[in-house]
């Protein structure tokens, strides 16, 4: 079965990078659907649609990555849902906030490939963290 990965980013050439990496190189590993704003996430996510991961950027117009991450805390439905932000924000005050709300956080610019690892491997823990639990 593949993962589901949603990426929240407004910069399309983000999303299409992410989409691209990973469909490309492990189509039958991976289907990537890119998302604009974390309203439209919600909405996705109201609709029972759940990734397997979210990699999620924190500057974004009208939602915040990091109003969006509350909104998937806040909720037992999606709260397990793993979080990788992706973000241009290398400030101390955005690490050190968001390294605890995520799984992983990764600055921009970002190696592809490395990115691609990092995503593998949340989404592997992930699993384990299910086995572990259940």
């Amino acid at each position: 079965m593949k993962k589901k990965i949603f990426v929240v980013d407004d910069d399309p050439d983000i999303t299409n990078s992410v989409k691209w990496v990973m469909e490309y190189l492990s189509p039958e590993k991976y289907v990537v659907i890119c998302i604009e704003n974390g309203n439209k996430c919600l909405e996705l996510l109201q609709a029972n649609q759940i990734p397997d991961l979210i990699l999620l950027d924190i500057m974004m117009p009208g939602m915040s990555g990091w109003m969006l991450s509350d909104r998937l805390r806040e909720n037992p439905s999606w709260n397990n849902i793993p979080i990788i932000f992706l973000t241009a924000r290398r400030d101390e005050f955005a690490q050190d906030a968001g390294k605890p709300l995520s799984k992983d956080y990764i600055t921009k610019p970002f190696d592809i490939h490395d990115l691609k690892t990092r995503i593998e491997k949340v989404l592997k823990e992930s699993i384990l963290d299910v086995q572990c639990f259940s």
